[in-house]
C-alpha cells in the first residue's frame, strides 16, 4: 500500500478511525488503547509514565471533543500528515491536531501524534 498515492478521502477513511481511537483513549487516560496503533519508533518515546504526566498537566488532553474538522493532508517522504482543527469539551479555543501515518510491516501505523 502506498499512502502517498491515496486521495485525501481515502486517507481519511484510514485516519479518522485511528484518530477516534486516540481521542477516546486519551480522554479515558487509557495508555494501552492510546498506543495500540503506534509504530515501533513511537512506542519508544511514549512511555506510560510520561503519558500519565501529560494527561495530569494538560486538561485539554483528556477532554478532547470527538468532533473535529479535517484541514488537509501533507505528503512528505514515506509519510502522510493528516491535519485537523480540534477542540476540547472543557478548554476553550481551537487546537491543531496532527496525525502522521506510515507503513510498517505492511500495516498503517501512527508515526506521530501531536496536538497544539
Amino acid at each position: 500500500m502506498n499512502l502517498l498515492e491515496k486521495t485525501n478521502e481515502e486517507i481519511l477513511e484510514i485516519a479518522d478511525p485511528l484518530m477516534d481511537e486516540l481521542v477516546a483513549s486519551s480522554n479515558k487516560r487509557d495508555y494501552l488503547g492510546f498506543i495500540k496503533n503506534f509504530s515501533k519508533e513511537m512506542l519508544m518515546g511514549a512511555n506510560e509514565i510520561e503519558m500519565g504526566k501529560q494527561w495530569t498537566k494538560n486538561k485539554m488532553l483528556s477532554s478532547l471533543s470527538i468532533e473535529r474538522e479535517f484541514l488537509g493532508c501533507l505528503r512528505r517522504g514515506e509519510y502522510v500528515s493528516v491535519l485537523y482543527k480540534q477542540t476540547s469539551d472543557e478548554v476553550p479555543g481551537e487546537f491543531l491536531g496532527r496525525l502522521v501515518l506510515g507503513i510498517q510491516d505492511s500495516e498503517v501505523k501512527i508515526f506521530g501524534a501531536t496536538i497544539f
